[in-house]
């Protein structure tokens, strides 16, 4: 019950988040790293620090030290296996994978106390880009579409207007939109770096194991059963063992070796097996996003080919003049208010749009400035480019 509390809470938060601010302001692949990415481990994080699924989550035996101390010493130092000895013979050659005499050599494990912080790490990560690029968009979007974004609200004479008013800021600020599109780009480029690095750093965190682990398991559950060791006990051992040190009787000092039960492993093997496969699909995409957005920079045939596969103009001439006299950050705004529009009334602003860039007759600017200054603070209006009142 507790956990549940929890998840509802977390979900419940992002229900609320995601409600409140209704512009769209990046793609698909933007929102997998801070929405779903960030959710899901955090969700980990949560499931991880519940000890109510599991029990305790180190559980040692030894006949010579109390029990509440052996496991508290071995969680907050560490505990070890043999990695020589997970192919042996279990019940005839050692007691459990990895277990045997202190003569093998070591593996020493420690990484169960930091699992739920390197997650939660993790998950302010992934928010990181989106946190950046939303304080510098500033809720530009979600301004200038004000009326004319999702489901329109009024009557036909007041979308006219707010449509009139937004085509007279394109217009406005045409060629100023660059600074803005370096931001979004550069961003994007985050969340690739970002990703890269995170499954660095749980491979290092891991001790080496982490880049081959989805492959090992692949192949393991493709091996027969009797020749086969289980990779997620070898990176997440359920059974170590544990050595502690006290004085005896006499004052000589004892050695104890004891037995632990990791049973938060079993947690951790299904967490970072996930997390394997989804951290290279989301490389994989980001690194196709970065592609595509490349070619949008550098090359301006794409970003015809973007408008001409989402929107219908009335001729061919409006796409190519708006694509000819538009900037990469001009065609980054507008293909965003794209994103926040009907088809139909967005087509209508293109189409506007391109014949007032064929003909570069603007309105006058009055009128707009008089209706965004409700909307805009005198510092939005210097950023945005909007000419201020005099």
């Amino acid at each position: 019950m507790a956990l549940l509390g929890m998840v509802s809470a977390l979900a419940g938060f992002v229900k609320v988040r995601y409600l409140i601010d209704k512009a769209i302001i990046d793609n698909m692949v933007f929102r997998c790293h801070y929405r779903i990415t960030s959710a899901i481990l955090f969700l980990c994080c949560i499931i991880v620090t519940a000890n109510n699924l599991i029990g305790d989550p180190i559980q040692c035996i030894n006949d010579s030290v109390p029990g509440h101390v052996i496991n508290t010493f071995c969680w907050i130092t560490y505990t070890f296996t043999m990695p020589g000895l997970y192919n042996k013979p279990i019940g005839t050659h050692v007691p459990h994978p990895g277990l045997g005499n202190d003569l093998e050599e070591k593996q020493f494990h420690s990484y169960y106390q930091w699992v739920p912080f390197v997650l939660f790490f993790q998950g302010l990560l992934f928010y990181a880009p989106h946190w950046i690029w939303k304080n510098w968009e500033e809720g530009k979007i979600r301004l200038i579409s004000d009326g004319i974004r999702g489901t329109m609200i009024g009557g036909e004479q007041e979308r006219a207007f707010r449509a009139e008013r937004l085509i007279q800021y394109i217009m406005d600020t045409l060629h100023l939109h660059n600074t803005y599109a370096f931001g979004y780009f550069f961003c994007e480029a985050l969340n690739f770096i970002n990703v890269v690095l995170n499954i660095i750093f749980v491979d290092k965190f891991l001790g080496g194991t982490f880049m081959s682990y989805g492959v090992d398991v692949l192949r393991f559950s493709n091996l027969n059963q009797e020749n086969r060791t289980d990779p997620m006990v070898q990176v997440f051992p359920r059974i170590t063992k544990c050595t502690f040190h006290k004085f005896g009787a006499s004052g000589t000092i004892q050695k104890h070796d004891a037995m632990c039960v990791l049973a938060l492993n079993i947690l951790n093997e299904k967490i970072y097996i996930f997390l394997w496969f989804w951290f290279i699909i989301l490389a994989v995409l980001s690194g196709l996003a970065l592609i595509y957005s490349a070619a949008v920079i550098l090359m301006p045939s794409t970003r015809e080919a973007v408008l001409k596969r989402k929107y219908r103009f009335s001729t061919p001439d409006a796409l190519t003049t708006l694509i000819r006299k538009t900037q990469v950050g001009d065609f980054l705004l507008l293909h965003l208010l794209g994103q926040n529009m009907s088809v139909l009334t967005y087509n209508q602003i293109m189409d506007e749009l391109s014949k007032r860039l064929s003909t570069r007759t603007n309105l006058p600017s009055a009128p707009s400035t008089l209706e965004m200054s409700p909307i805009y603070s005198p510092e939005k209006r210097e950023k945005f480019g909007i000419e201020t009142e005099t």
